[in-house]
């Protein structure tokens, strides 16, 4: 017995039929899923989540989303969902990934890549640090973004301090090789996606004022942030972000970037790795 494979337009549909001459006719879906769009990527300590449109095909099983270190590279898989988000928790602080994700169908058909690629580069980030006035507590009035940490207000890894001034007003304070901005007030520390390009303020201080965000550039290239949460007497607390890829002003936790098809250039390789 004779048997022909025809597509048509029914993705979710197999059927079998007899044509006039007695055959049977197989309606197969190989049609797969067009490629999702939408991908937005969000910048996390150690890790990158992913959010894109669902597709709108009825018979849409999933997702698979695949990653690259470099725009033109080769893609490999990393994971499945069923729905249209995506936690990468294999993401490095400091190191930038791309990404790309596909559709697959109850029947196995994947589509293309996305025709967009979102890249982020994951930074460490920190919530509720305290520091003390330097003229109350030296040795706790001091900030290091790239270990973490308090420290004395006076030492070579010092990236920013908390002194007031004779008249009790409180002031963050940086070195001579770092800089400092005042980004005004935000509801959140999220709201600053980056470091500006200019604007550091020439006396190297800048007024605490809770719900502020201040951007800071440090002797050695990074960009970090801090929001004030509280003013005591003595006291500030903080939240922080801090760019471990030197010369990257990406700070936002809020939202990566994404290439679209108008950017891309050369050659792509864009496919070695596929769900079966």
């Amino acid at each position: 017995m004779k048997t022909r494979t025809l597509l048509i337009l029914l993705p979710f549909i197999l059927l079998t039929a007899c044509d006039h001459d007695g055959e049977d006719i197989i309606y197969v879906d190989d049609i797969p899923p067009l490629p999702p769009v939408g991908i937005v990527s969000v910048s996390l300590d150690n890790a990158v989540e992913l959010s894109w449109y669902e597709n709108q095909e009825p018979d849409i099983a999933g997702y698979n989303v695949y990653v690259s270190d470099r725009y033109n590279g080769s893609y490999d898989f990393i994971g499945s969902t069923r729905t249209a988000t995506f936690l990468d928790r294999g993401a490095v602080n400091g190191i930038t990934a791309y990404y790309a994700v596909t559709a697959y169908d109850v029947r196995g058909n994947e589509s293309d890549l996305s025709r967009d690629v979102a890249y982020d580069t994951p930074r460490p980030e920190g919530r509720g640090v305290v520091l003390t006035d330097r003229f109350f507590n030296a040795s706790r009035a001091g900030y290091d973004f790239s270990a973490y940490s308090i420290l004395h207000f006076d030492t070579d890894f010092t990236d920013v301090f908390f002194e007031s001034s004779s008249s009790g007003v409180p002031f963050l304070v940086v070195w001579d090789d770092t800089d400092i901005q005042d980004m005004g007030y935000t509801a959140s520390i999220d709201e600053i996606s980056s470091a500006p390009a200019e604007g550091w303020n020439p006396t190297g201080d800048a007024l605490i004022i809770r719900g502020h965000t201040y951007v800071i550039r440090t002797f050695d290239n990074h960009y970090a942030k801090i929001r004030i949460v509280d003013v005591g007497t003595n006291s500030i607390v903080f939240d922080w972000a801090y760019q471990v890829a030197t010369g990257n002003p990406e700070l936002i936790v809020g939202g990566g970037t994404t290439l679209s098809k108008r950017e891309r250039s050369g050659t792509r390789n864009r496919g070695a790795a596929r769900r079966h």
